[in-house]
């Protein structure tokens, strides 16, 4: 609805002092301006492509004809430019292959010119990928049962000897551990809901209903406890942390909004480890069913290392010491520049181009140990650091605080000790990406599935989701460590520490 207050201001009734006309006009500006900045703000959420974002719908039907197009590019393609061929990666080494050979008959073994028989030089080998549909099948467990027949002849009391039931986590059901790890990660990892899963299993003559599997899922998440207990008391060792929260739907709380909080250590694959740095890469998440800081403060206890997160106020109650997010501050000017739309004053490019400046120096140390990170940010990034703020301190006055770039100024200067502390440790990261990165897939599978039922469910999904993406930043396939933990934690005096996921022997 358009604001018409302005149009209706009675001249007559203006103030006659130079003074005050000038601040009401300022005023006027300032909200003129903040109402465009929302304006363009709004048209750019509803238009514009988001660099953040994952691909539409359609793009994801569209994605078997760009992969065709891609797969058909010469070696070379000259056009306006000069561009190579991507080079397809080889099958893994490690899958079973059967060699299906194409030969020529005997009698065309024979030389043309000198009716000489050939002989064989060498062959052209090209590999097809072949899928197996699942299979299904049942397993029995057969138990034989001895008896004494004297005893039986005599009449005494006759012993019977069997041996013990086979250990189960489902001891009176029939799910093995290698279903229970394909229901696990269809939902958690690729966000496949129960109840497609229903009918997935409907198709091979098995009813198997959305109560019996969700029991089921309980079940494991029960068993799996006290490993993600374990790995909750390693992660709370370490000297760096990365938090970060998301909203969860509960059908059964008494609230519109809940929250998965997720806490994050190491990096996200063995590869992407800072070099020199021991700590184990660990996603935990941990569900409430608020945002307030107790919250944090209950997960993280007595903790006082580094916990790099955004500038949520709710982390400032734990006895950590925060960390800031350029991402987060590079964010709020990305903002700016878009609510300014063509005009420009330079003020927000500015800032974008000085907080490349630092992801550069970033991008150049990422290969470094971590006391090189330490010294290069303090040649490079602290005297970067230090500009930054110096403009930052001018353009506060320059600036009108309720706009865009005023907000981005604004957060910056109040989150300023916390984004410049990456520089003191060369464990920490410049932003809290790590965790965001983490958090995505459960953002992702949660547009699948929706909500969770009740609040016993969402801590299950809790430590599901836990197992799974620790699992992925160990470089383990989650299935086969899902089915090797619930096969091993089903028996008795199971050593815990053999199956955290740097010991484990999935062999």
């Amino acid at each position: 609805m358009r604001d018409n207050s302005a149009m209706n201001i009675n001249i007559e009734s203006l103030p006659d002092d130079p003074k005050q006309l000038k601040k009401l006009l300022g005023e006027v500006v300032q909200k003129y301006q903040f109402l465009e900045e929302q304006f363009r703000l709004a048209q750019h959420k509803q238009f514009g492509a988001s660099s953040e974002g994952h691909p539409g719908q359609g793009e994801l039907f569209n994605e078997a004809e760009e992969l065709a197009v891609d797969s058909e590019v010469p070696e070379q393609e000259v056009i306006s430019y000069t561009r190579n061929k991507p080079k397809r990666k080889p099958l893994p080494k490690d899958l079973p292959r059967e060699r299906v050979v194409h030969d020529i008959r005997d009698e065309d073994k024979i030389c043309e010119c000198c009716q000489s028989e050939l002989h064989y030089i060498g062959e052209d080998i090209s590999e097809k990928l072949e899928f197996i549909p699942a299979k299904v099948s049942v397993v029995e467990h057969v138990r034989p049962k001895y008896a004494c027949k004297a005893c039986e002849k005599s009449g005494t009391s006759n012993q019977i000897k069997q041996a013990p039931v086979a250990h189960s986590v489902i001891p009176k059901g029939y799910a093995t551990s290698s279903l229970l790890a394909q229901i696990i990660t269809s939902k958690y990892q690729y966000g496949l809901p129960l109840y497609r899963q229903e009918a997935m299993f409907k198709q091979y003559g098995i009813e198997l209903s959305r109560k019996t599997t969700s029991d089921w899922m309980m079940k494991c998440a029960t068993t799996l406890q006290i490993l993600y207990d374990r790995l909750k008391a390693t992660q709370l060792q370490q000297s760096v942390i990365h938090a970060d929260e998301t909203t969860l739907k509960v059908a059964k709380e008494n609230k519109q909004k809940c929250y998965m909080w997720l806490y994050a250590t190491g990096a996200d694959s063995p590869e992407g480890k800072v070099k020199g740095s021991s700590i184990p890469n660990i996603v935990l998440f941990d569900y409430h069913n608020n945002r307030s800081a107790n919250c944090a403060t209950h997960y993280l206890g007595n903790y006082q290392g580094y916990l790099q997160v955004d500038g949520y106020a709710g982390y400032h109650s734990t006895q950590a010491t925060l960390v800031g997010c350029w991402a987060h501050a590079r964010r709020k000017f990305t903002e700016a520049k878009t609510a300014q739309g063509k005009k420009t004053n330079g003020k927000a490019d500015w800032a974008l181009n000085h907080i490349q400046k630092l992801y550069r120096i970033e991008q150049q140390i990422k290969d470094k140990i971590v006391d090189e990170r330490y010294q290069i940010r303090q040649e490079k990034s602290v005297p970067l650091l230090k500009q930054f703020e110096t403009w930052l301190i001018k353009s506060e006055q320059q600036v009108l605080p309720n706009t865009k770039l005023g907000e981005a100024i604004t957060y910056c200067l109040n989150q300023w000790e916390k984004l410049q502390r990456y520089t003191l440790d060369g464990k920490l990261s410049i932003d809290n990406n790590r965790a965001e990165r983490a958090i995505k897939p459960f953002v992702i599978g949660r547009k699948a599935w929706l909500f969770s039922q009740t609040t016993h469910g969402a801590t299950a999904s809790a430590v599901l989701y836990s197992i799974i993406e620790t699992a992925k930043a160990n470089g383990l396939v989650p299935f086969d460590y899902l089915m090797h933990l619930l096969t091993m934690l089903s028996k008795p005096s199971t050593d815990i520490d053999q199956l955290l996921p740097w010991n484990v022997n999935l062999t």
